[in-house]
């Protein structure tokens, strides 16, 4: 009777050691899942550039974080849409030539472009220079900006094809420096005039933005009117989600699933860690 009843007791010890196991993971599950969303929402948000528009900043392939902290928080500040009120807490205005994350006006897809005009200001552009608040903002025309062909890069209409000394396939482009008010340098592209390159001045509104790609003539931005998978128009600062801040991967899109090999001799390792 003794032995029996104390393996009783200890059947039901363990029992009761399972359920507290169990009841602690999960419990470590609820706080990792709160800290990694919190993290999202307050720290940093991974996003990936999926075009040339940004060249020759960022290059698609380009994978980066952006700082959330750096225009204040608000309902796009969420990986996912709760129907928060519009607005932004602990609000701040982007500086010119800031690498802005905001969502378009129209269909709430995640876009990146460069702040070159804020409230008050007037801006248009005359034969692809801006005019800034009626002073042309001073650019220079400096080395060609080169990069290699790849699955993630092709050449466009205002890229010259050439092979380096390698046998290597480039795309090579006009590139020129702007330097815009407060001295603040930024490089460009420029394939010649396009539809873009003239603008009629407008005057930025109140709590908007103009954004424009620095590969000029390959971006729809403010220059155009929003369209849903389009243009974005002048952009309602609201809709900011963050800073461009780093670049934690790049690929030139030659990665197979089956060729670990191929995950590392694609990886752009010159761009990893790349501040922004």
């Amino acid at each position: 009777m003794n032995v029996k009843s104390q393996t009783a007791s200890i059947d039901t010890t363990d029992t009761n050691s399972s359920g507290e196991g169990w009841g602690s993971f999960v419990w470590f599950m609820v706080k990792l899942v709160a800290a990694v969303l919190l993290f999202r929402i307050l720290v940093f948000s991974p996003f990936s550039i999926p075009s040339e528009s940004m060249l020759p900043r960022l290059m698609n392939g380009d994978y980066l974080l952006a700082a959330k902290w750096s225009y204040g928080f608000s309902g796009n500040s969420l990986p996912f849409d709760v129907g928060l009120p519009e607005g932004r807490i602990f609000a701040s205005e982007p500086e010119r030539g800031d690498l802005v994350i905001f969502k378009h006006p129209i269909d709430g897809s995640d876009y990146i472009k460069r702040v070159v005009a804020l409230p008050g200001d007037s801006i248009s552009v005359i034969g692809g220079q801006i005019v800034l608040n009626g002073e042309l903002v001073p650019r220079e025309e400096i080395a060609n900006f080169e990069i290699p062909v790849s699955r993630n890069t092709t050449c466009s209409w205002g890229a010259d094809a050439e092979v380096d000394e390698t046998g290597k396939e480039l795309c090579s482009y006009r590139r020129l420096r702007e330097t815009l008010p407060g001295g603040r340098e930024i490089e460009v592209l420029d394939f010649g005039l396009t539809q873009g390159d003239n603008f009629k001045p407008v005057t930025v509104p109140a709590g908007h933005m103009f954004v424009m790609g620095d590969n000029r003539d390959n971006s729809r931005d403010s220059r155009f009117e929003a369209m849903s998978g389009d243009a974005v128009g002048i952009v309602p600062q609201d809709n900011l989600v963050g800073e461009a801040a780093v670049i934690i991967w790049s690929t030139d899109g030659g990665a197979e699933w089956l060729k670990p090999w191929t995950w590392f001799s694609s990886a752009r390792w010159d761009r990893i860690g790349t501040q922004l």
